[in-house]
């Protein structure tokens, strides 16, 4: 797990005020409480889950990118696309770097979020390690099919980099999260990279206080 306190980065200015949040009431249960939700969130799965499954995450972390390459995959098999599990994903980026490159999958495009976060995820020491690692994260981009006029306009983006601040803010006082990878699963705190079947015991236990078990 990388363990840092969370960096507020200085990639640009400090933002004007942003957008608020919107609440979502999820499937009714003693065990699936309220979500609050952020207009930049980015979701996997149905939002009748019995199960909802918080991830904070830092594309600069390691144990980040071994979650997204060995077990999301199973996830996504077993309990998201069965309507099970309900993944929102949100960024908590340790560094500069972390936030710059979190910036790029919200500007890709409807439908493309998770795609290019991905591909950054499977590159990440392709980038993170390069001795220009903004220019490599450009080039990722540009691979994905954005446009330069449309990363240039997503790294000065100053409404979408106090968004991500903002809900990393609120993962460090809500949640106490201080590390990533780290998942609240309907309520319950899980720090990091868990073995496929410690994570799906988890997910077991939270079916069956859900009352989908």
């Amino acid at each position: 797990m990388r363990r840092r306190a969370f960096v507020f980065g200085t990639v640009a200015a400090a933002a004007a005020t942003g957008a608020g949040t919107v609440w979502f009431r999820g499937a009714a249960s003693a065990a699936a409480p309220d979500v609050k939700m952020y207009p930049r969130d980015e979701v996997l799965g149905s939002k009748d889950a019995p199960v909802t499954i918080i991830e904070y995450s830092s594309l600069t972390c390691g144990h980040c990118a071994a979650f997204h390459a060995e077990t999301l995959p199973k996830l996504k098999e077993t309990y998201i696309e069965t309507g099970k599990v309900r993944l929102i994903f949100r960024d908590f980026p340790l560094g500069d770097l972390a936030l710059v490159a979190s910036m790029l999958p919200h500007c890709a495009g409807d439908g493309r979020y998770f795609g290019l976060l991905d591909v950054l995820f499977q590159s990440q020491a392709t980038w993170a390690g390069n001795p220009d690692p903004l220019r490599e994260l450009v080039k990722m981009a540009r691979l994905a099919g954005m446009s330069k006029e449309n990363v240039d306009a997503c790294l000065r983006d100053r409404a979408l980099l106090k968004d991500i601040q903002e809900r990393a803010r609120e993962g460090e006082s809500v949640h106490g999260i201080t590390g990533t990878p780290t998942f609240i699963i309907n309520g319950k705190k899980i720090v990091g990279n868990l073995p496929w079947k410690d994570f799906e015991e988890e997910i077991t236990t939270a079916l069956a206080a859900s009352g989908a078990g």
